[in-house]
């Protein structure tokens, strides 16, 4: 697996590998890449010829006041794990090339970035949508493998790649859980053991409320319901609880499919968040 940090490098390897008519497929992370990422480029692999994962933290993400210091960085145990997933190609750029002196543009999807964690993390979209067009033009892969944990994240990105004309596929991959149910995530390490096991309550308090609203029950009292067992179970905070559509992100009062359950909430000082279809 070819490890390369410079855009010269990489427009050099990835010529090679459309001279050889491979299909690219792009896995972009922040590292500490955990099943869920590997996951992602196994999809990636299945439907391509070459993979390319890439390892940026992105600082422009990252609000007043969040882990971007404390973020986890482990590049040489990240890249042992693509390497022997098969990933051709590693970009893990220096920080200036992604965002050069001088730099001044950003890109921001009205609409479907706002309420969840648009509401929670004010700028946040705007790093992330920044940072993979960004990678998008770097790369220009034939397919991009995003997970469906950050649900909000995938809607943004394939609007965003449907209004600047990127014609690649955005392909969207399920959630990976560990047995118990909760959702994969790097920031779980930050979890205690005590706080990971009362982790699980979140999607517990999930599936119970999406079976009952499925079952037709009051949306509004099935979604307090749930807060408060959450709250019971040892979160100190609930960002949001809510059903929406899962196309367009509009809160629904009552149950319309498509639908989605959308989570947010802190265990100890750990936001996690979470989403499920309805149905």
């Amino acid at each position: 697996m070819q490890i390369v940090r410079q855009l010269d490098p990489l427009r050099d390897a990835l010529a090679e590998f459309r001279k050889a008519g491979l299909k690219i497929g792009l896995v972009p992370t922040m590292g500490a890449l955990h099943a869920g990422h590997m996951r992602l480029v196994e999809m990636a692999r299945e439907q391509c010829d070459a993979v390319v994962a890439s390892i940026f933290v992105n600082p422009t993400q990252f609000g007043e006041g969040e882990d971007l210091d404390a973020y986890p960085r482990q590049e040489a145990a990240d890249a042992a794990l693509l390497e022997a997933a098969g990933v051709e190609l590693l970009w893990a750029p220096t920080p200036d090339q992604i965002y050069p002196s001088g730099y001044a543009t950003k890109i921001s999807v009205a609409g479907i970035s706002d309420g969840l964690c648009g509401a929670a993390r004010p700028g946040h979209f705007d790093g992330v949508a920044t940072v993979v067009a960004k990678l998008f033009n770097q790369i220009r892969p034939d397919a991009a493998f995003f997970g469906e944990k950050d649900y909000q994240q995938l809607a943004i990105i394939r609007r965003m790649a449907r209004d600047l004309d990127f014609t690649h596929d955005i392909v969207g991959v399920p959630t990976v859980r560990d047995p118990d149910g909760l959702a994969l995530s790097s920031r779980n390490a930050y979890l205690t053991e005590a706080q990971r096991a009362d982790a699980v309550a979140l999607p517990q308090a999930m599936q119970g409320a999406a079976r009952a609203i499925a079952g037709g029950g009051d949306v509004a009292t099935i979604l307090a319901d749930a807060k408060e067992r959450m709250l019971a179970a040892g979160f100190r905070k609930i960002d949001y609880l809510e059903l929406r559509n899962a196309d367009t992100l509009a809160v629904l009062d009552d149950f319309i499919e498509p639908a989605r359950l959308f989570v947010a909430a802190h265990m100890g000082h750990t936001r996690l968040i979470d989403n499920i279809p309805v149905s």
